[in-house]
C-alpha cells in the first residue's frame, strides 16, 4: 500500500513539473557565453543552454548562445555589453572586469584559495557584494558562479621555479596577478586568451597562466615544454542577466530559471573537481584523461619552500594590492565576508 502511494506520489510529482514546464510563457533568449575551448563551455555552459533548458522547459524556453570568441569580443567589455542590453544573459571571467570595479576580482584574488571548496566557499561568501554592485552600478543581476581547473603557469622552456620566473614576461588576465609576479620579479603581460598561443610560439611571452585543462584543450600543450602547477586561482566565472530582460519575464518564467541555474552552479563546481583530476594525467600522456587532449608536457614539482613563498605572498603583495585598489571600506567589507570565511584579513589602507 505504502509502494502504491509512493509511486502516485511520484507520479503526481511528475506531473505537476510537466505541467508547470508546459504552462511556462515562450521565451527566447540571446546568450554571450566563455571562451570556447574551456572545459566549462564544453561540457557545462553550452550543453546547459542547447540541452538542458530547451528540454527542461519542455520547449518554451530556448536559447541562441554564441561564445565570445567566437564573436571577436574583448573579455574585458563582457558587463559593458550586458548593461547595454546586447544580450539577454552574459557568463564572464568576473576578475577581467576589476578595471570598473576591483570588488569584482575579490572572491578570487592571486593563490588566495588552493581548493574548489574554498574557492567556492570564498564567493559564496561575496555573493551578496557582487551581486550588489551589478545591480547597482550595471544593471545586471547576478545568478551563479562557477570555476575552472588551478591557473598554473605554462613555459614555453622548462620551467626552474618560482624565483625562476624573475625577469620573464608571464601572461596574466587580470590585476592581482600582477601584484603576485611583482612578488617574484616577473613582468605581467596582460593578454586575451585566443591570443596567447601564438605569442607564445613567437617568444614574445615566456610563460602564460590559465588552467591546468583550460590550456590542454586551447592546445597550449603544442607550444610549451612545462607547467609549473603553482595556483594562481580558479578563473571564477559568472552568469548573469540583465535587468530589464529579467524583470520581462513572467515569474513563473523566473522561479524556473533560477532553480535551474542553481542546478548549473552545482555542475559547474562538480566539473571542476573532475576537470582538476584529470589535467595532470592529459597534460603528461596518461589515462583517463576523458576532458582533454593527451599531451607530453613535463610538470615541474612545486617545493614545500616555494609554496611557503606562495603562501607569503599571498598574504602580503596580493591582498595589499588588492586592498590598495579597493580602498578602506571595501577591505573592511571583504574581512567580514571572504576574509573571515578563509581566516585572513586584508589591510585597510
Amino acid at each position: 500500500m505504502l509502494n502504491r502511494w509512493l509511486a502516485g506520489l511520484a507520479l503526481t510529482a511528475a506531473l505537476a513539473s510537466g505541467a508547470a514546464a508546459q504552462d511556462l510563457p515562450k521565451s527566447q533568449f540571446k546568450v554571450i557565453g566563455l571562451n570556447s575551448p574551456t572545459p566549462v563551455s564544453i561540457h557545462d555552459e553550452l550543453p546547459f543552454w542547447r540541452k538542458t533548458i530547451p528540454e527542461a522547459s519542455k520547449g518554451a524556453i530556448t536559447a541562441d548562445i554564441t561564445p565570445l570568441d567566437q564573436m571577436s569580443i574583448d573579455d574585458k567589455t563582457m558587463l559593458r555589453l550586458l548593461k547595454l542590453g546586447v544580450m539577454d544573459f552574459g557568463a564572464m571571467d568576473i576578475s577581467k572586469m576589476a578595471g570598473d570595479d576591483p570588488r569584482f576580482e575579490a572572491c578570487d584574488l592571486a593563490g588566495l584559495t588552493l581548493d574548489p571548496d574554498k574557492a567556492r566557499a570564498a564567493c559564496n561568501a561575496y555573493r551578496a557584494v557582487i551581486d550588489r554592485q551589478m545591480q547597482k552600478n550595471w544593471n545586471v543581476k547576478l545568478l551563479a558562479f562557477g570555476g575552472n581547473t588551478p591557473q598554473v603557469f605554462w613555459c614555453k622552456d622548462v620551467a626552474t621555479g618560482l624565483a625562476g620566473f624573475k625577469g620573464k614576461k608571464v601572461r596574466v588576465f587580470n590585476n592581482t596577478m600582477r601584484d603576485f609576479l611583482a612578488g617574484v620579479g616577473a613582468t605581467a603581460v596582460s593578454m586575451a586568451f585566443a591570443e596567447v598561443v601564438p605569442a607564445l610560439s613567437a617568444g614574445v611571452v615566456d610563460c602564460g597562466v590559465t588552467g591546468s585543462l583550460s590550456g590542454n584543450t586551447a592546445g597550449w600543450a603544442e607550444v610549451t615544454k612545462s607547467i609549473y602547477p603553482m595556483s594562481l586561482g580558479w578563473s571564477i566565472n559568472v552568469l548573469a542577466v540583465n535587468l530589464d530582460s529579467w524583470k520581462r519575464l513572467d515569474p513563473k518564467t523566473q522561479a524556473f530559471l533560477l532553480e535551474q541555474f542553481k542546478a548549473y552552479e552545482d555542475k559547474m563546481w562538480a566539473t571542476v573537481k573532475t576537470t582538476t583530476s584529470e589535467a595532470d594525467n592529459c597534460n603528461t600522456g596518461q589515462q583517463p584523461c576523458t576532458m582533454g587532449k593527451l599531451a607530453n608536457t613535463t610538470i615541474v614539482a612545486v617545493k614545500p619552500e616555494e609554496m611557503e613563498t606562495h603562501k607569503k605572498l599571498v598574504e602580503g603583495a596580493v591582498l595589499a594590492g588588492w586592498a590598495k585598489r579597493c580602498g578602506a571600506e571595501c577591505a573592511k567589507e571583504w574581512n567580514e565576508t571572504v576574509g573571515k570565511a578563509l581566516g585572513l584579513t586584508a589591510p585597510t589602507p
